[in-house]
């Protein structure tokens, strides 16, 4: 298109703003809330299948551990299903992505890590 026709039908042309400069500490916070959750939840998933394990080598039947593993899989599952429902609600996917994920994060944290740092500190 011709410049001189876009500058009467639209008027001057114009840069777009610059983006702003606080979003490298809202996307390097989300990312440690959820490396910790992560890491939690890793540590959580490793005493759960160790105890499975153990009660196979002890002679425990495939539904006993399915028993004791099925909820803690159906609680995991859950609650991702619930943060991801939360993440694409309308007043939150109007969120930039990094603040986003720092709204899960902040929410999806505190359960798993008090749960890990409890079974850290009772298994020594």
């Amino acid at each position: 298109m011709n410049p001189e026709t876009y500058a009467r039908l639209y008027g001057p042309a114009r840069p777009a703003p610059r983006q702003r400069r606080g979003g490298t500490a809202v996307t390097l916070l989300a990312a440690a809330l959820w490396l910790l959750t992560l890491a939690s939840a890793g540590w959580l998933t490793f005493l759960v299948g160790m105890a499975a394990l153990w009660g196979l080598a002890n002679g425990m039947s495939w539904a006993e551990v399915s028993d004791a593993v099925l909820p803690y899989a159906l609680t995991v599952l859950g609650c991702a299903a619930a943060l991801t429902a939360l993440a694409f609600a309308p007043g939150i996917r109007r969120l930039t992505p990094p603040a986003r994920l720092l709204l899960t994060g902040a929410l999806a944290c505190p359960l798993p890590a008090c749960l890990a740092l409890l079974t850290w500190v009772h298994t020594g």
